[in-house]
């Protein structure tokens, strides 16, 4: 391999530019091994085209792996911008040139086999375990990170009894401004538990900030961090981990995964929209219907949180209950 080859020009953009700012490196390198390299190793960067930039991602496209497809442009763009930067090239074969993949916009829903995996690894690292039992209960509620963040004590009714034990977010932090109760299933109740076991007795805030510049609870792209960092620290060559890397779900994806398993489930689209306190924009639904929807809401949640259990395998959930004596 030439040192005016591709090939060269990659591993230096590796080198030089990603491993040492980027935390995305690893897919990088994966994505130029696997996708770009195969084709480009030993061509002289230099008399790399637009048409051969094309040509390499509408395969992608034409493999139905639109999001791919964009994701291998941009890295191929970012390594000849490194060639500009490096005063290797004065030319820029990806200039202004448009994505060509169609994404699913607001399509993203986790598989059973991502869920496996980010149910026991978002909450593996002891420094993580709040943030990852904070995700945890967006799968289990499908409430927002923003109200998650904001959970305290007293927005909690009936812990102690897992009947009736809900959650109720008050208007003024909901996004329509409507107070939103939330029956906690037996899952959602025993990560709210844990979350209280984390904090002193006295302690109104389940996740309290960890700025010393402030007061209060942590800011909600905190948990979007923390669903990032997951994603990022993931090792290993198998399907589910290339697929999350490549295409990496985000919080308000486990927001759309609880409505989507909720249909599959056959509860009523009315109920699921209540569920995650999508209010009908009808004069009546908007002024005059106030039932709460409470009976509803927690049957629902509940048969999601037992399909959840048997995505996971029983004996997870039965365990992680049974240890700490709250089934």
């Amino acid at each position: 391999m030439g040192t005016h080859s591709f090939g060269a020009l990659a591993e230096r953009y590796l080198n030089e530019h990603a491993r040492r700012k980027k935390r995305s490196h690893k897919a990088d390198e994966r994505n130029l091994r696997k996708h770009v390299l195969p084709r480009w190793q030993n061509l002289p960067y230099t008399s790399i085209k637009r048409k051969d930039v094309i040509e390499l991602v509408e395969a992608l496209v034409s493999a139905g792996k639109p999001t791919l497809a964009n994701r291998v442009q941009s890295l191929i763009s970012s390594v000849f911008t490194f060639a500009l930067d490096a005063d290797l090239l004065e030319a820029h074969p990806c200039h202004r040139l448009r994505k060509r993949g169609v994404e699913r916009v607001g399509q993203r829903t986790l598989s059973d086999a991502e869920i496996r995996l980010f149910w026991l690894g978002v909450v593996n690292l002891a420094k993580a375990r709040r943030t990852g039992l904070g995700l945890r209960l967006a799968l289990l509620t499908g409430a927002r990170v923003g109200e998650i963040a904001g959970l305290c004590r007293n927005e909690l009714e009936h812990i102690d009894d897992p009947a009736r034990t809900a959650w109720i977010i008050p208007g003024s932090r909901t996004k329509n401004g409507r107070d939103h109760l939330i029956p906690l299933a037996p899952t959602a109740r025993t990560t709210v538990m844990e979350l209280q076991d984390l904090i002193g007795p006295e302690d109104q805030i389940l996740f309290p900030t960890r700025s010393r510049r402030r007061a209060g609870p942590m800011r909600p792209n905190s948990l979007t961090q923390a669903m990032d960092y997951f994603g990022r620290r993931l090792t290993g060559d198998d399907e589910v981990v290339r697929q999350w890397q490549i295409d990496p779900p985000t919080p308000h994806d486990l927001r759309r995964t609880v409505e989507t398993r909720l249909a599959e489930l056959r509860i009523p689209k009315e109920i699921r929209d209540r569920v995650l306190n999508h209010v009908s924009g009808d004069v009546g639904s908007k002024h005059y219907n106030r039932y709460d929807y409470a009976d509803e809401k927690r049957d629902a949640l509940i048969r999601w949180s037992t399909a959840l259990s048997v995505v996971l395998d029983p004996s997870v959930i039965s365990f992680v209950e049974a240890s700490k004596g709250r089934i």
